[in-house]
């Protein structure tokens, strides 16, 4: 039981339990929006638990659990809590809970329903926000849900959904408390879980023999490919990358949905799909939707994919085939592997690298055949590094500036800082000209719209205290859904530095529209009914000095930026945020050209 600070009561309500449990499980945050269906909980965590850990205002439930979001992946696997008002708070929460799933986040979310018992209903709102069984409505996409009947089912249900929570592959869990119960006085002892039960299962190890025939693969292989995904989300799986990369001279694919690999390593070729054409191997690392890494396609023209030769065999290491959705086809089409290893690979990588070098050690022609192939390989990272440093100077004085030119005068101001980018990537272009050497720089890239003011609220808040400038390139359109985000930032000072990606549009879909219009012949001049952002054109500046936060712009050439860019770093290193708002072309604007 946690000892009351001074001031605070003994434990007396049956709501105190479920405070005892939020800190024995070591929370160091809840975000919630307010709502009475956990009052109970709420006067708990204030006055039982000294409010600690904290209880962070939001404006939205999506908002709640997407800085979860965020701060799970920033922190590599700490979960928040997220307390959301009974069925309409979780209704509004879906989405976000959704995309969390999907993405592997890990997150504790509570929920409140009823009273279940009728006789304690009030007339008409304790009805209508009342639902059978509420965890029905998330069940597809959380890795598991539950609703006790009696504070005696809280302290074991709370528990076992820590564990599922937070055994591979991650993801969200639901626990869902009665009002009524939560209001109810104590009167007998309800025992907690031990002190030495394990929190979490031991990390599962790849089989073996597995591992081994893999390693054959790869040292009898010309042309291998490395394929991560979510590696980069384990401490340590940055550098377990690079040791296994170097140790067998293969270039290296990173997915983005972590950061897996440094991209100016000479064994980089992301965003090369023609190192595909070629490759013989596929080695997949903890991957689950191969098929859009590999393979090219069509904006327009459904199916038509062309990926790597038939000839290509693929192996992997990691849990695709646990917690696959039942519901969201999220997974992709099933990629064939001659070999699946199933397992972690924060074990699987370190002892696939081991077994490589046995096979290495005193075999001069492999050495050489692996040194040659590591000289090709940096070869072709420098040439593309090249190529999109000179791509990216085009156009360089164009008024709006280009997201490229943006993606420059950023890094000029923070690269010798220590930075933290958060979800947005302008379109890959910061991934190609910034240098991602350690593996905090990027908890991955972006899930889509509506998604990214609260997850890079979460990854700065997992960075708050430690000197590290965190910075949102902050799509337009995204903080048009959740403007309120920014007074989440204010109120509980999450320092980071916000540049407006401001292409004044949902410019995702205008470029289809775009796309289009030139396959059915159609009028191209009316592809932004219904996309665009202007008109009028929102103050984004003036929208963050409203809700308390540093604002200045809007700036459409890039030779204006850098001085404000500048004034609002100072800012945010004084522990408060700050938005800049920076205007951008669209980013395909040359279609307009054909």
């Amino acid at each position: 039981m946690s000892k009351p600070s001074e001031g605070q009561y003994e434990r007396q309500w049956q709501s105190d339990i479920i405070v005892d449990l939020i800190k024995r499980y070591d929370f160091q945050y809840i975000t919630m929006n307010p709502g009475a269906s956990f009052r109970g909980l709420h006067d708990s965590i204030i006055n039982y638990g000294g409010n600690e850990p904290p209880m962070l205002l939001c404006q939205h439930e999506e908002i709640a659990v997407q800085i979860a979001h965020g701060y799970s992946k920033a922190s590599f696997g700490r979960p928040m809590c997220v307390i959301l008002h009974n069925l309409v708070g979780l209704l509004h929460a879906t989405m976000a809970i959704y995309y969390a799933f999907i993405d592997r986040a890990p997150m504790f979310i509570i929920g409140a329903t009823g009273p279940m018992h009728e006789g304690k209903r009030r007339p008409d709102i304790d009805w209508k926000h009342t639902a059978l069984v509420q965890g029905e409505v998330i069940r597809q996409y959380t890795k598991w849900d539950y609703q006790p009947h009696a504070i005696d089912g809280v302290p074991e249900s709370f528990a076992r959904a820590y564990s599922i929570m937070l055994t591979e592959p991650h993801g969200p869990v639901y626990m869902c408390y009665d009002a009524q119960m939560q209001e109810e006085p104590i009167t007998y002892d309800v025992p907690m879980p031990p002190e030495s039960s394990v929190r979490v299962p031991a990390p599962s190890m790849p089989d073996p023999a597995m591992l081994n025939a893999i390693a054959d693969k790869m040292v009898k292989s010309d042309n291998p490919v490395l394929l991560a995904q979510y590696v980069g989300r384990q401490k340590g799986g940055f550098e377990n990358m690079v040791e296994l990369a170097e140790t067998i001279g293969a270039p290296v694919w990173d997915n983005n949905s972590s950061l897996n690999f440094p991209n100016r390593h000479p064994l980089c070729v992301t965003f090369d799909k023609s190192i595909y054409k070629t490759a013989d191997l596929i080695v997949g690392l903890d991957v689950r939707d191969w098929e859009k890494q590999t393979h090219s396609f069509s904006v327009t023209e459904r199916g038509g994919l062309v990926g790597p030769p038939a000839t290509c065999d693929h192996v992997e290491i990691g849990h695709a085939e646990i917690g696959i959705s039942k519901w969201a086809m999220d997974y992709g089409r099933m990629q064939p592997c001659s070999i699946r290893a199933l397992g972690d690979t924060k074990l699987g990588i370190p002892e696939l690298t081991r077994l490589l070098k046995q096979r290495i050690e005193g075999n001069g022609a492999l050495k050489e055949k692996i040194a040659k192939r590591t000289a090709e390989v940096t070869k072709r990272h420098d040439a593309l590094f090249d190529k999109w440093e000179k791509e990216s100077r085009q156009n360089w004085d164009n008024v709006p500036m280009t997201p490229q030119r943006l993606a420059h005068e950023v890094w000029d101001v923070i690269k010798d800082e220590d930075w933290v980018l958060t979800a947005n990537t302008l379109k890959y272009w910061v991934r190609k000209l910034w240098n991602f050497d350690k593996p905090y720089r990027h908890p991955g890239t972006d899930i889509g719209t509506s998604t990214q003011i609260g997850i890079s609220l979460g990854v700065a808040l997992a960075n708050k205290g430690s000197g590290r400038l965190v910075v949102d390139l902050q799509p337009d359109g995204d903080l048009m859904f959740d403007a309120g985000a920014l007074w989440f930032a204010a109120k509980h000072e999450v320092p980071m530095l916000i540049v407006m990606y401001n292409n004044r549009a949902y410019y995702n879909d205008w470029d289809h529209q775009i796309h289009l219009a030139h396959e059915r012949k159609t009028d191209v001049k009316k592809a932004h009914i219904g996309m665009d952002l202007f008109g009028p054109d929102p103050d984004f500046a003036g929208l963050a000095r409203s809700m308390g936060v540093w604002g200045e712009g809007p700036y459409e050439n890039g030779n204006d930026l850098k001085a404000s860019l500048k004034r609002a770093i100072e800012v945010v290193k004084s522990g408060k945020p700050a938005l800049v708002d920076a205007v951008t072309t669209r980013i395909t604007q040359a279609a307009f050209n054909k």
